[in-house]
């Protein structure tokens, strides 16, 4: 019976970059606002947005509202981030890119 022994690179074991997503939430009524902001390695920043509205007959729940804007406004970051991928691919191939979700 033969075995093999594989070391992984560091590259394998480590992440190269970090990102952190800070969301903030402001509530009036029955409606839910979400705020997220990505700091970039380049300096960038994009912002954005999500909200939630519960209808009059639900029961209030503060969290799912936040769930519900933190999700919509994750859905928008991820839509900045890949127009900002597909900017940058254009850039440097001088071809249109087409990065779907």
């Amino acid at each position: 019976m033969r075995t093999e022994t594989r070391t992984r690179s560091r590259s394998e074991t480590q992440p190269v970059v970090g990102w952190h997503v800070e969301m903030e939430f402001s509530e009036h009524a029955d409606r839910t606002k979400a705020a997220a902001l990505l700091r970039l390695q380049d300096g960038s920043e994009i912002r954005a947005h999500g909200h939630a509205t519960r209808h009059p007959d639900d029961p209030v729940q503060q969290r799912v509202g936040e769930e519900v804007a933190a999700a919509r406004a994750l859905n928008d970051l991820a839509r900045q981030l890949l127009a900002k991928a597909g900017g940058e691919i254009e850039e440097v191939t001088h071809l249109r890119a087409y990065l779907a979700m």
